[in-house]
């Protein structure tokens, strides 16, 4: 009988203290919450995909996701320390620290720029080239970028900052407009709205044409993940882990698209499916960098980003000194 007794209360000793463990193993992961720069999509599907295969609880890490509202306003957000991470760019980097911010992009994702003009392809319309582009109208959001970055790329292109009309709208009726013929020519993005613009036009008979503007002499990296100098210094191990635990989300969604797309909806109950798997498929293209081979995902070269630099300083007037360093480390990726 007393054996009986010692051996239940080894038991339930073992029982707390295994419940203890458990306990602080469940404290110990480190929050983190990251913004998407706009509603979930296939270019932000690799961190949804980490959270459903449970990438981030291996990692230690408690990840939660937030709808944003541009890129712009969400690396400004990871500056101020409301999300730890966010698909952000390297223009909106280097804005940020041209207004003092210390935001870092830690690792790509378009390691081409992802940004293209889109419009209908119809008879009597034909653009092959941006020389095709003159007098055609553009719309763009009030606060996009476009409305720098089309003057800058058409002058590198040897060509006007006038070549094109550009009209601010409401980012909510671009879409409407661009179908409705008010304007020629809307910008689409790849792995993002491009697929929706193309499946709206399907629906009304239409064939979108794509004109990228890597094609012609735009040598940009595209968004990846930004986070601040802070978390770096106070975190790096979290960076580290957080970095690792994302890119196997995108190196499953690249090898295993209609199990994403699965992973993705099951959180995501309105999103289309059809459009995601196409906004997956072009985001693992996306991810493909030539002068990145032999490197692991979302290492980024300084000669681009010295291009990318060069073009934000002539593009959006920025005379304060930012250097590539400032705004990119390959130091979790490497």
């Amino acid at each position: 009988m007393k054996r009986a007794h010692r051996f239940i209360r080894r038991a339930v000793t073992t029982s707390i203290a295994l419940a203890a463990l458990a306990t602080q193993a469940a404290t110990a992961a480190d929050a983190v919450r990251f913004n998407l720069a706009w509603l979930p999509q296939g270019s932000t599907s690799g961190v949804l995909i980490a959270i459903a295969k449970g990438y981030y609880t291996e990692a230690g890490l408690d990840v939660s996701v937030t709808r944003g509202y541009g890129g712009q306003r969400t690396v400004n957000e990871v500056d101020q320390g409301l999300f730890e991470f966010g698909y952000g760019d390297p223009i909106s980097v280097m804005l940020n620290r041209a207004q003092g911010g210390k935001t870092v992009m830690v690792g790509a994702i378009n390691t081409r720029w992802p940004g293209a003009l889109c419009y209908v392809d119809k008879p009597g319309r034909k653009i092959k080239t941006i020389a095709d582009l003159k007098g055609l109208v553009i719309g763009g959001g009030a606060a996009s970028p476009l409305h720098n970055v089309i003057p800058a790329w058409l002058q590198a292109n040897g060509l006007p900052a006038d070549y094109v009309k550009l009209l601010r709208l409401d980012p909510a009726v671009i879409n409407t407009a661009f179908l409705d013929g008010s304007i020629d020519l809307a910008e689409c993005w790849e792995g993002a709205n491009k697929p929706v613009l193309e499946k709206m036009a399907q629906k009304n008979d239409m064939k979108i044409g794509v004109l990228r503007y890597r094609d012609f002499n735009l040598n940009l990296y595209g968004n990846g993940i930004v986070t601040s100098e802070k978390l770096i210094a106070a975190k790096p191990e979290v960076v580290k882990r957080f970095m690792q635990a994302t890119y196997r989300g995108y190196e499953f969604q690249s090898k295993n698209p209609q199990e994403a797309v699965a992973l993705v909806a099951s959180q995501q109950k309105l999103i289309d499916r059809t459009v995601l798997r196409q906004q997956i498929e072009e985001t693992t293209v996306l991810m493909l960098a030539p002068e990145a081979t032999g490197k692991k995902p979302g290492w980024m070269q300084e000669e681009r980003m010295q291009s990318t630099v060069d073009f934000v300083h002539k593009a959006f007037n920025v005379t304060t000194s930012v250097k590539p360093s400032d705004i990119y480390t390959n130091r979790f990726v490497d």
